[in-house]
């Protein structure tokens, strides 16, 4: 209806002015928040009416006193009203014409749904008021009364900066100044995998490459946190597969503290001195090894955290360590870690400019990792600094894209809450830096599915992981939507996923989820100024830092030849006849055949004894070849008949490579043969095939 006041024009005469409408589209959707448009007339008759209607029309005024024409915004009236309105289906009609098929409720859930994922109308930013302002306020004014010029403040930031560089270079080298041990000369720095013996037929035939066995020996010194360095791939110790723990064989008794240790020759040497007390775990140290050739009967014990693995036969190489030896060597990690965390804690309460906070800590605890907490398996330092120099660089221009475009810069700024910043954002970095010691304990080595299977523990840690993601994922979600952006992000997110889906189905190559991939996938999702958000940024952060320093820019996409490593091949087994024993008082044998290889590219058999390489021969057309032995007889003579249990494995050659072993058969010491359990390697298909082709092309 339309309302009007004295000597105001009738509805009729404004209908008769009405002008219609080029773009009525366009301007209905502009007038959809408006209910009604309404105006008042003056006394002088000069007023635009009041006008309701669903359409939206252009009305101007021509009264002789009235001012220049002006156009007015108004919903039209209906030229019937007894006309029905138009249903709101119809009204949407027109945006869904290409989605008719979809049933009307799925339609308006739809809708409903991306009405939501746009926020309010009014979108806040969350800004953090900090707990107890005064305490929190108290560094910065005191930093702007003691130094109130800016460029005093930036040449202190440098001093600091300078102090940070100067005590974590003389703290590292003390560290590498180690005292001379009378009789063995200075300390060899040796990593925490280091072992005399190679795995398999790694030390060829009888061991000839890993001599000498005995009157041999050296000094050594150990890095900490040697006790947690496992084997992640299966490995044979007898009949027994070794697997996510310490490779250590043999030791003392548990309760014996007077017997000389004694370990098989492939054991960890660092895991051995923890687990023998000559160094400490939590500071490293160094001792002395020494050879002591072949040993059998080697026990298991727990000490110092560490179970060692028992082995019931003989072993050519072997070892024990010197009792008495001093050495001033230690590890100083943890004296390093301890400096970068008071400087940049010290950075983190004063300073309150987002760029200066981030680089310098960011550079900071990255050369704490990488030279320090967990550094490369790189005993020599200017090495292993070259190594991180190399990754510096690029690490620190993709410290710049997270900081200007990936929200770093968004949650930081503005933020005067110093200590929530420096416990939240701070700590929160480092715990993800530190992720080889703050997350040790969860069971999950790699993620992959034959990890996941075999690892104790593994999926269930696993499940817990994407419940805590999914509420974290679901939390940041909502603070995204109040701030108007969930949108955004949501595109962002699908086109990452469907990357990643592409990275999946690509053939020949495996996507690898590394630490600094998991970083940048999830850092977006942060940029907010919230307490939570703080914290998750500083672990991610962590996370990045920790993947480059000590991993480097690992590919996303790796075949499966390059992650192989030392596991296992999936090739063929050897298929063997059952053996032709031959027992005696003085002397035994066993005599082993087998059948002819599976493929042309097998083209010899390796025979492994105790876990040492004890028989090799070569069978091919060539003349060379003609008179190689088709079968391996092992003998027992004088005091050895009934001493001691041996352990067999076969395995194909491919020239000098030797492909997987099968497990182990047993001939007791008395007499006695135990079949080797049969099955393949525990590869998948496509595994295999990418193994195949990597080595093809390698060769």
């Amino acid at each position: 209806m339309v309302g009007t006041q004295d000597g105001a024009a009738s509805p009729k005469s404004f209908v008769g002015q009405v002008h219609p409408v080029q773009d009525p589209e366009s301007l209905s959707s502009s007038s959809d928040s408006d209910n009604s448009a309404t105006s008042s007339n003056s006394s002088s008759g000069t007023g635009t009416p009041t006008v309701t209607n669903s359409a939206t029309i252009l009305i101007t005024t021509d009264h002789p006193d009235a001012p220049l024409p002006q156009v007015t915004l108004v919903e039209a009236l209906e030229a019937d009203n007894n006309s029905p309105p138009t249903p709101r289906f119809l009204q949407d009609a027109g945006s869904w014409k290409r989605w008719k098929w979809v049933p009307y409720p799925v339609r308006r859930s739809v809708v409903a749904v991306i009405r939501w994922a746009h926020g309010p109308a009014t979108p806040q930013r969350f800004r953090i008021k900090p707990l107890f302002p005064g305490v929190q306020y108290a560094p910065i004014l005191l930093l702007e009364k003691k130094f109130p010029q800016l460029r005093h403040r930036l040449w202190l930031l440098f001093f600091w900066i300078a102090m940070w560089i100067i005590t974590f270079a003389l703290v590292m080298r003390k560290e590498l100044d180690v005292d001379e041990i009378p009789g063995w000369g200075r300390p060899v720095s040796i990593g925490c995998g280091a072992a005399y013996w190679d795995m398999d037929n790694g030390c060829g035939l009888n061991g000839m490459q890993c001599r000498p066995f005995t009157n041999s020996g050296f000094a050594f010194k150990c890095p900490a946190n040697c006790a947690s360095y496992e084997v992640l791939n299966p490995r044979a110790v007898g009949d027994q597969e070794v697997v996510y723990r310490p490779l250590i064989v043999g030791g003392p008794p548990a309760t014996g503290h007077d017997i000389t240790p004694v370990y098989r020759g492939d054991s960890y040497l660092c895991g051995s001195a923890v687990h023998a007390g000559v160094v400490s775990n939590a500071h490293g140290g160094c001792g002395v090894v020494r050879l002591i050739g072949t040993r059998r009967n080697f026990t298991s014990s727990d000490r110092n955290g560490i179970e060692s693995i028992a082995f019931d036969s003989y072993f050519p190489l072997s070892f024990t360590f010197e009792e008495g030896v001093e050495c001033s060597g230690k590890d100083m990690r943890w004296a390093l870690l301890a400096i970068s965390v008071v400087f940049s804690t010290v950075l983190s309460v004063l300073i309150t400019c987002p760029h200066l906070f981030f680089f310098p800590v960011f550079a900071g605890i990255y050369w704490t990792v990488g030279l320090a907490t967990d550094p490369a398996n790189i005993t020599d330092v200017p090495s292993l600094i070259s190594r991180e120099l190399g990754s510096f660089l690029p690490a620190m221009l993709a410290a710049w894209v997270m900081y200007d475009h990936m929200g770093i810069r968004r949650s930081l700024s503005g933020l005067t809450a110093q200590f929530e910043k420096t416990v939240l954002w701070l700590g929160g970095c480092w715990v993800g830096a530190l992720t080889n010691y703050t997350f040790d304990f969860i069971p999950i080595q790699r993620l992959t599915a034959y990890d996941l299977s075999q690892q104790p523990g593994a999926p269930a840690a696993l499940t817990i992981i994407i419940i805590v993601l999914i509420v974290i994922v679901a939390s940041q979600a909502w603070f995204l939507r109040q701030e108007g952006r969930l949108v955004r992000y949501l595109k962002f997110y699908t086109i990452v996923g469907a990357g990643l889906i592409l990275c999946v189905i690509l053939p020949d190559l495996k996507l690898r989820i590394h630490h600094y991939i998991l970083a940048l996938l999830l850092l977006p999702g942060t940029s907010m100024q919230t307490r939570l958000s703080l914290l998750y940024q500083g672990l991610l952060v962590g996370f990045f830092i920790n993947g480059i320093a000590r991993w480097g820019w690992d590919p996303v996409l790796q075949t499966a030849y390059a992650l192989q490593g030392d596991a296992q091949l999936g090739s063929p087994l050897p298929a063997l006849a059952a053996p032709v024993i031959s027992l005696g008082k003085n002397i035994s044998s066993i005599t082993f055949t087998w059948g002819k290889p599976p493929g042309s590219i097998y083209d010899g058999i390796s025979v492994l004894v105790n876990d040492v390489e004890r028989f090799r021969t070569y069978f091919s057309n060539d003349e060379f070849d003609k008179n190689a032995p088709s079968n391996f007889t092992w003998t027992r003579e004088g005091e050895e008949v009934g001493r001691d249990t041996e352990y067999f494995r076969f395995a194909w050659m491919q020239g000098y490579k030797s492909e997987d072993y099968t497990k182990a058969g047993v001939w007791t010491k008395e007499g006695e043969w135990v079949a080797m359990v049969p099955g393949p390697s525990r590869v998948n298909t496509r595994d295999v095939e990418g193994i195949d082709e990597g080595r093809k092309r390698l060769s």
